[in-house]
């Protein structure tokens, strides 16, 4: 049996990507602040996918003492963690001269902290299998500025600047560090809006990327995933 973590996976990509790991024969824990959402996936995953441990845990990442008794948790149930998926973010347009005031250490704590916080908490299990692989789900934000980017790219850029030194620091561990930085993908988020579905990426293709970097040798590492939808950024 393997085993997976992903943050903020109630919706989105986060749910894609652990029920195509579900569908792939891996036990999960996920963590998402909005408990009914994770109390009704628990039921449908132990459903459809009998052989499999999942855990369900309900946590503000922004909120350190339950970040570390999610991690706590987990780690008193699995015996290693194969894939750990950094993807609990939030997402707020603004322009550093006039965002209100605050934002900043709201996009930091939520895209940078939780995913340094929670890594640093998986470490030692990945290190004592000398294995592992984490996912860091940065954004095309991280890459280049862009009108209202504001604090929210500012907190991406510094999510891919982790995942860079992250994996530099774990090169001799066994362990593989990988950014994805997807553009525009369909999830709950774009509800709503008058951009059709068929313009934007669908979150499925983010988890068939994630599944295949993870289906590597052990001796390969893709170091960042770019995507964008064909007919570029929106």
């Amino acid at each position: 049996m393997q085993y997976a973590i992903i943050t903020g996976a109630s919706q989105g990509m986060g749910k894609v990507i652990a029920e195509k790991l579900l569908s792939e024969g891996f036990s999960i824990a996920v963590c998402a602040r909005n408990q009914e959402k994770l109390a009704a996936l628990k039921k449908e995953w132990n459903e459809k996918y009998p052989a499999a441990k999942v855990i369900t845990y309900n946590a503000d990442m922004t909120n350190k003492e339950e970040l570390t008794d999610f991690a706590d948790t987990v780690l008193a149930y699995f015996p290693k963690i194969d894939i750990l998926v950094n993807n609990a973010g939030n997402y707020l347009p603004g322009n550093i001269a006039d965002e209100p005031d605050g934002l900043l250490e709201s996009m930091i704590g939520i895209n940078l902290y939780s995913a340094y916080h929670l890594t640093r908490k998986i470490l030692p299990v990945m290190k004592h299998a000398g294995s592992g692989h984490i996912f860091n789900m940065c954004s095309i934000a991280s890459l280049k500025a862009y009108p209202n980017g504001g604090a929210y790219s500012i907190s991406k850029y510094a999510l891919l600047g982790f995942s860079e030194n992250l994996r530099e620091e774990l090169k001799e561990s066994g362990i593989k560090v990988t950014a994805i930085c997807p553009g525009a993908t369909y999830t709950p988020s774009w509800e709503g809006s008058d951009v059709p579905p068929a313009r934007i990426m669908e979150a499925s293709d983010i988890a068939a990327m994630l599944w295949g970097a993870w289906n590597l040798s052990p001796q390969a590492n893709v170091e960042t995933i770019i995507m964008r939808p064909v007919k570029g950024d929106i």
